[in-house]
């Protein structure tokens, strides 16, 4: 499936596989299951996990530190848990690569983004019908947001107005 991030299409350099076993790849991505977390793959290879937009941040939590990427699925563009499980992530420290996987649609790239999202993965034929142009043009289309971005800066519309009002109180402001 091609992946995008906010430059365009890229390579993937994380290969699935069924579990955390011994292949020759330095980057594998396996499925997450609560009850039975990945070891940690033999040698330096990048350990990223799979998960269902229904896991709990509790059960991920205690292994985050482990996680070079973690692929988040969206069964369906209108199924926008995994927006707050991203959120959640980021706000629990994760650092590493944050994937959606599914049937996103451009419109909801910039709003990806500002949940803490590195990059999107796409079925074939949306990205055939959405070619990277159009993902970008998307995400460069918002610039405010409801939301607070998950970033060091990033401010909403209402923190904005806030501020707004905050400096035409100051004495000596203009009216």
């Amino acid at each position: 499936m091609p992946l995008l991030d906010r430059d365009g299409f890229k390579p993937d350099s994380f290969t699935r596989v069924p579990e955390a076993g011994e292949t020759g790849e330095t980057a594998i991505l396996v499925p997450f299951a609560p009850d039975a977390p990945p070891a940690p793959p033999a040698g330096n290879r990048a350990l990223g996990i799979e998960i269902a937009n229904t896991v709990r941040i509790d059960a991920l939590r205690p292994h985050l530190d482990r996680f070079a990427l973690i692929a988040i699925g969206f069964p369906a563009f209108s199924d926008g848990r995994g927006f707050s499980l991203a959120k959640q992530l980021r706000n629990a420290g994760f650092r590493g690569t944050l994937r959606a996987v599914g049937p996103l649609i451009a419109d909801q790239f910039a709003y990806a983004l500002a949940c803490g999202f590195d990059e999107v993965e796409l079925p074939e034929a949306l990205a055939t019908r959405q070619p990277a142009e159009i993902w970008l043009a998307a995400a460069r289309a918002i610039r405010a947001t409801y939301q607070r971005s998950h970033q060091a800066g990033g401010v909403s519309i209402l923190d904005r107005r806030r501020a707004a009002r905050a400096a035409a109180a100051e004495p000596g402001a203009a009216p």
